[in-house]
């Protein structure tokens, strides 16, 4: 029976990964990248797909070299333990704007990106496959996850609250703002992965296949249930990806941002930490109850579907409400509702990596927790810059435009047509997000593995 103490240690690897560094990056990066760093919206949405295609490559392989470690640390924590500093550096470093030209800011965000997804993936692939060799109980696996989404949620939550007022007390440029804030949340994104890989146990041993084999790689395309719950968790991703990577576009230019005095980054923040920290503390709250919930439901699969339901029934709903900032309070209502579902299925989706990593060891033989977990770091990455490319490339198409001026090195924002741009960012929140509920809900109702 793992500990409390434990099981916080295990949470602060997604305090870390998902409660700092990803939700900055989905939260921050698109709107980051091209009203303060200066990378047009082709530029941004070409470096986040570019990623992507990149972490299709490392991920897998990343998967495969964890579960072939061997060491007096165990299978999975050294990745923890001495990556941690690379990763909270890198952070630090993609969140420095240099004072390069057009052509040398592109090279420098696209190669910092790359450098980045490559940490992220040398951590956390090996981070979410400890749950696979921490406890073979299924329901003490649900526990864990529920640790997990707890503390990422609730790093999350204060981060989105501290953000704004950590700004305003730097101040100076923007710039320099996000520059000394990449500095502190990476130091503390350092420190929280070192904390989990030093704090957790590793109490099974893995089946090992010793030699590298890409046999490995077509068992796992033969694995019908592991297809099943990739297509999930990148659904998941494109759900909120969508909605967070959009929120501080849409308060900017649908609810008027641009006639309340404070345009700034610095205030759009402010006004979304206002939007969407309720919903992170609902999300985190929903998240320790997930466990139960999925008892009283029966199964984690149909609790999947329920929570995909409270998903697509909220995100109509917001739709519907009028693009108007007096209607605030009733949009934040509606974002609190919509997060009992991400809440709910949160800590589901990690533990059905573990249930399909078990499926595969019996099936096959051998064990392969790293590689399919690795499914699950692709599918967030996967799903959070997709979104955010195709934001960019969207609001592009529909009229919002972003240009670095080549002598004073200032960004330029123009919009060529606003209700065009307003009726865009209004979609990618609400129904975007629906028709992305609907496929997720699908896929989990017909997801092979009944546990």
């Amino acid at each position: 029976m793992a500990s409390v103490k434990e099981k916080i240690g295990y949470a602060l690897g997604d305090a870390a990964a998902g409660g700092i560094t990803w939700k900055i990056m989905s939260i921050a990066f698109p709107v980051f990248f091209t009203n303060v760093f200066g990378l047009s919206f082709a530029d941004t949405a070409l470096l986040m797909l570019i990623a992507r295609l990149f972490d299709v490559v490392t991920d897998p392989l990343m998967g495969s070299l964890a579960d072939r470690t061997q060491s007096r640390w165990g299978t999975y924590r050294p990745w923890l333990i001495f990556g941690a500093i690379p990763f909270g550096l890198i952070f630090a470093l993609l969140l420095f704007t240099p004072d390069l030209g057009p052509t040398g800011k592109r090279i420098y965000a696209y190669s910092l990106y790359l450098l980045m997804m490559a940490v992220y993936t040398m951590v956390n692939v090996p981070y979410g496959s400890l749950l696979g060799v921490m406890t073979e109980d299924d329901n003490e696996k649900n526990q864990f996850s529920a640790y997990r989404m707890v503390g990422a949620y609730a790093v999350g939550s204060i981060m989105l609250f501290s953000f704004p007022y950590i700004q305003k007390a730097i101040g100076g440029t923007e710039q320099h703002q996000y520059a000394v804030i990449g500095a502190v949340f990476g130091f503390l994104a350092a420190a929280m992965t070192l904390a989990c890989g030093l704090m957790t146990k590793e109490r099974l041993k893995p089946k090992r296949a010793e030699k590298f084999e890409f046999k490995q790689f077509a068992n796992l395309v033969k694995n019908k249930p592991w297809l099943y719950l990739t297509s999930m968790g990148i659904c998941t991703n494109f759900f909120n990806g969508f909605r967070y990577a959009v929120a501080a576009y849409m308060l900017t230019y649908c609810l008027d941002g641009q006639n309340q005095g404070d345009v700034t980054l610095m205030g759009v923040i402010i006004n979304y930490t206002i939007f969407m920290f309720f919903g992170e503390i609902v999300c985190m709250i929903f998240g320790g109850v997930s466990p139960w919930f999925t008892k009283k439901i029966g199964s984690k699969r149909m609790a999947f579907v329920w929570a995909s339901v409270i998903c697509l029934v909220t995100s109509v709903l917001f739709f519907f409400i009028p693009m108007d900032r007096s209607y605030m309070w009733l949009m934040i209502v509606v974002v609190m509702l919509t997060s009992v579902g991400v809440g709910l299925y949160s800590p589901l989706l990690w533990s059905m990596y573990a249930d399909v990593s078990d499926y595969a060891t019996e099936k096959n033989g051998t064990s392969s927790t790293g590689l399919i977990f690795s499914s699950g770091t692709m599918a967030q990455k996967f799903g959070g810059a997709i979104s955010g490319s195709l934001i960019a490339a969207l609001l592009g198409m529909a009229g919002l435009v972003s240009e670095t001026n080549e002598v004073t090195g200032e960004t330029i924002v123009t919009i060529t047509d606003l209700d065009s741009v307003k009726t865009m960012i209004w979609m990618l929140f609400s129904i975007f997000p629906a028709v992305i509920a609907i496929i997720m809900g699908f896929l989990a109702y017909k997801f092979p593995l009944k546990k």
